[in-house]
């Protein structure tokens, strides 16, 4: 009796449509994970598209150069310069790499046209030098991190009230997050195989691995 009750849910369980089970092996299953890891591993690394140190640096100074918004001729100097010096190590970061030695010490160094050279005056070299050559690709991210930054800095409260007062509140609010949003998603799809200066730690193993 019990054998014949137990065969008769196996067989309703199988009919059911209630339930679906994905095998192993299943293609499908396959190809949706790969495809998520890929979005998640993309999004994990949009923190390198603006350099911490830079959005730190402009974060504190902004208000101090242009006196809380109420600039003067040499406020707008001074801040103007400060920006273009943020703005170019944003694009300065983003030519940036790394490689480890057969000793595993890291090395960071600039992307050229050769390779890449070292701030230890170019004396170490990575096994496959032309990895490192810089590309149009390079260029790219560069521009979507001089974008990126110009967006944030240009509509900063401050200075905003030192260079156009008059700009709409509507402006303000929506450019940044239509820019971070477009620039995000051309990152995620694109991403960047350099390991610079500002490259978060705990993915910097996992990266020289799969190089």
């Amino acid at each position: 009796m019990d054998n014949t009750n137990r065969q008769d849910l196996i067989e309703r369980s199988e009919d059911s449509d209630d339930y679906y089970y994905l095998k192993d092996d299943d293609p499908d299953e396959s190809y949706y994970l790969y495809l998520v890891n890929a979005i998640l591993s993309g999004t994990a690394r949009l923190n390198v598209l603006l350099p911490t140190a830079t959005i730190l640096a402009f974060t504190i100074f902004a208000p101090l150069l242009t006196n809380d918004g109420q600039c003067t001729r040499l406020n707008r100097w001074l801040m103007g310069m400060f920006w273009a010096l943020l703005a170019a190590s944003c694009v300065f970061f983003t030519f940036t790499d790394s490689f480890r030695t057969s000793s595993s010490r890291l090395f960071y160094g600039v992307a050229t046209f050769r390779g890449i050279w070292t701030f230890n005056g170019g004396r170490k070299k990575p096994n496959v030098p032309s990895d490192y050559r810089l590309r149009w690709a390079d260029l790219f991210h560069a521009s979507l991190s001089l974008i990126a930054f110009l967006a944030f800095a240009g509509l900063h409260t401050d200075v905003v009230r030192c260079y156009y007062p008059a700009m709409p509140r509507k402006v303000i609010n929506i450019v940044p997050l239509i820019t971070g949003f477009v620039i995000s998603g051309l990152f995620v799809l694109f991403p960047s195989k350099r390991r610079g200066i500002g490259y978060p730690f705990l993915l910097q193993r996992n990266a020289f691995y799969s190089r």
